[in-house]
C-alpha cells in the first residue's frame, strides 16, 4: 500500500499588502520541505501531518512526503508558488499512489484561483478519480463545493487557538483508513450561511462558538464520522467567505444533511453573539495607565495588538499600539513583535550594548484600508541579537520549528521591542524566551495577537486590554472593501433569514 502525505497550507487575507512567494512556506531554509526532509520536519509534532504519518505507520504502508509548505497568513499567493506546490504533490500521486492524506487550510487564495485547496482537489480527481483521499482543514476554512466533492472525507479544527490540529488528522485519517479497509464508506453533506462571525469572537472557549463546537464533538461521539463547523475567515474578499459546515457520516448521506444543518442553524440563531464591538485605542490605554497604579499580581497584563497580527495576515510593522505604550510611559515592558528586517540588520550593525535611533516599522503602504506606512522613531539600546529560530513548546504545533529571521531587542529603559524578520504569530512562550525575555517576569506584554496568543500566554495574564491600533486585520469590518464576497451577508447588511 503506498500512501502520499502532503501539506500545503495558507490562509489568504486578500487585503494583505504583504507578498507571498514560495519562500514564505520554508521553514529554516529557502524553500518548504520536500521528500525526507518534510517527513523529518513534521513527524513528532503536533500538527495534522504527524497524525497521518503516525496512522499510516501504524499499519505498515509504504509512505511518501513530497511536500509540507506552511506559511503564516499574508497576501493573495503568487501563481508561480502554488504551481510549484501543487506539482510536487500531483507528481507524486502520478507516480501510484492507494491513498493520499492532506493537511490543507482552506482560506488559499491565489492569483489564479479563488478556492487554492478545491483547485487542487480537483486536478488530484481528474488525474485518479477512484483515489481515497483524506483533507484536513483549518477551523477557518472558507468552504467550496470543489473541496467536498473531490474528498473522500474532511475533518477541520474544534479548537480556536488551533490546539488540536493533531487530533484533526487523525480524525480524517481514521475515516479515510476505514473506507480502505471496507469496514465504513464516508459520505458527506456540507452548507454554509450566510454570515461573518468576527475573529474577534470566534474563539472556542467563548460562546457561541463553544457550544456550536461541543455539538461538533457529541455528533462524533454519537456515531458521525467526522463533523465540522467553520467559522470561516472574513479577512478574504471571496464568494464563500464566512461560516459552513460539513458532516461526514457512514454511507447515511440523510443524516449527514440533518447533522450539518442542525449545525449552520444552531449558528444563525446566535449570528448576533459572533458580532464584535470595537473599543477605542484612547479608551483601552486609559485602561492600561490605571492597572499600572494597582498592585502587580497574577501574571503580567497583556496589551492585545488586535489590529496587526501574522496569523491574520498583518504587516506587524503597524506602531499606533506601541506608540500610546511609549507616550502612557508604561513602564516593564515586553513587546512582540514589530517586523522590520531594515531596522534588524541596523541593530546587527550596531552590535549588542550599542545606543541606536531606529525609525521603526512603518514600511508597508496598505492601499486597501488606505493607510500609508508610519516609522515610530524610537531610541534605545540593542539588548540582544539572535537568529531568530526556536521550536514551540506548546501546546499549538508543539515542537514545530518557528523562524522569524534574523532578530534583535531594543530595549528603551522601560519597553523592550522585539524587532523580527520573518512574521511570527505569538502564539507560544518561546517567541519571547528564545530572545532572552521571560513574559512571566513582566509588567505588560504588547502582543501582537487575536485569539492565538490564548495558547501560549492566557494561563500566566492576570487581564487582557484589546487595543484597536491599524492594520489589515482590522476589527472595524466597515474599513473593508468587499467586491466578490456574496451578499446580503450578516451583519454587513441587514437580513433576517438565511438565504443559502
Amino acid at each position: 500500500m503506498r500512501t502520499v502525505i502532503a501539506m500545503m497550507s495558507h490562509e489568504t487575507n486578500t487585503f494583505s499588502p504583504v507578498p507571498t512567494p514560495l519562500a514564505r512556506f520554508a521553514r529554516g531554509g529557502p524553500t518548504p520541505a520536500t521528500g525526507r526532509a518534510a517527513y523529518e520536519a513534521y513527524k513528532g509534532t503536533g500538527c495534522s501531518m504527524a497524525a497521518f504519518i503516525d496512522l499510516v505507520e501504524a499499519e505498515g504502508w509504504e509512505i511518501e512526503t513530497p511536500i509540507a509548505a506552511n506559511a503564516w497568513p499574508s497576501g493573495i499567493v503568487e501563481a508561480a508558488a502554488y504551481e510549484e506546490m501543487a506539482a510536487r504533490i500531483l507528481e507524486a500521486v502520478d507516480k501510484g499512489c492507494d491513498a493520499l492524506f492532506l493537511e490543507l487550510h482552506g482560506a488559499m487564495v491565489s492569483e489564479t484561483y479563488e478556492d487554492g485547496e478545491g483547485e487542487l482537489l480537483r486536478r488530484l480527481r481528474v488525474l485518479a478519480p477512484d483515489l481515497p483521499i483524506a483533507t484536513a482543514l483549518d477551523m477557518h476554512t472558507n468552504l467550496y463545493e470543489a473541496i467536498v466533492d473531490n474528498s473522500t472525507i474532511v475533518a477541520g479544527y474544534q479548537t480556536y487557538p488551533h490546539l488540536d490540529a493533531y487530533e484533526t488528522g487523525l480524525r480524517a485519517g481514521r475515516g479515510l483508513i476505514a473506507q480502505i479497509k471496507g469496514v465504513a464508506r464516508p459520505v458527506m453533506a456540507w452548507g454554509n450561511r450566510p454570515m461573518i462571525p468576527h475573529v474577534m469572537r470566534q474563539g472556542s472557549g467563548d460562546s457561541p462558538n463553544r457550544e456550536l463546537q461541543a455539538r461538533a464533538r457529541q455528533m462524533e461521539n454519537e456515531g458521525a464520522l467526522a463533523a465540522t463547523l467553520f467559522t470561516g475567515f472574513p479577512h478574504a474578499d471571496v464568494r464563500n467567505a464566512g461560516l459552513s459546515a460539513v458532516v461526514a457520516t457512514d454511507n447515511d448521506p440523510a443524516l449527514a444533511q440533518q447533522l450539518c444543518d442542525e449545525l449552520l442553524d444552531q449558528a444563525w440563531r446566535h449570528r448576533e453573539a459572533f458580532v464584535y464591538r470595537v473599543e477605542p485605542l484612547a479608551a483601552s490605554l486609559a485602561r492600561a495607565r490605571e492597572a499600572a497604579g494597582t498592585p502587580a499580581k497574577g501574571g503580567p497584563i497583556i496589551l492585545l495588538d488586535h489590529y496587526d497580527n501574522a496569523a491574520s495576515g498583518g504587516t506587524m510593522d503597524c506602531t499606533p499600539v506601541l506608540a500610546g505604550i511609549l507616550e502612557a510611559g508604561l513602564e516593564d515592558v515586553a513587546a512582540f513583535a514589530i517586523h522590520d528586517p531594515e531596522a534588524v540588520r541596523q541593530m546587527i550593525a550596531a552590535g549588542v550594548g550599542a545606543e541606536v535611533e531606529l525609525r521603526l516599522g512603518g514600511k508597508i503602504d496598505m492601499p486597501s484600508i488606505g493607510r500609508r506606512g508610519e516609522p515610530l522613531k524610537v531610541s534605545g539600546r540593542v539588548r540582544l541579537i539572535a537568529d531568530g529560530r526556536y521550536r514551540n513548546r506548546g501546546p499549538s504545533a508543539k515542537g514545530v520549528l518557528m523562524d522569524m529571521g534574523p532578530s534583535a531587542v531594543l530595549d528603551t529603559g522601560k519597553v523592550e521591542i522585539a524587532v523580527i524578520s520573518r512574521h511570527q504569530e505569538p502564539d507560544d512562550l518561546g517567541c519571547l524566551l528564545s530572545l532572552g525575555i521571560d513574559p512571566r517576569e513582566k509588567r505588560y506584554l504588547m502582543l501582537k495577537s487575536r485569539i492565538h496568543y490564548r495558547a501560549g500566554f492566557q494561563e500566566i495574564a492576570s487581564q487582557v486590554i484589546e487595543c484597536a491600533g491599524i492594520g489589515v486585520c482590522t476589527s472595524d469590518y466597515g474599513q473593508l472593501t468587499y467586491k466578490n464576497l456574496r451578499r446580503p451577508i450578516y451583519p454587513l447588511d441587514p437580513i433576517d433569514a438565511p438565504s443559502s
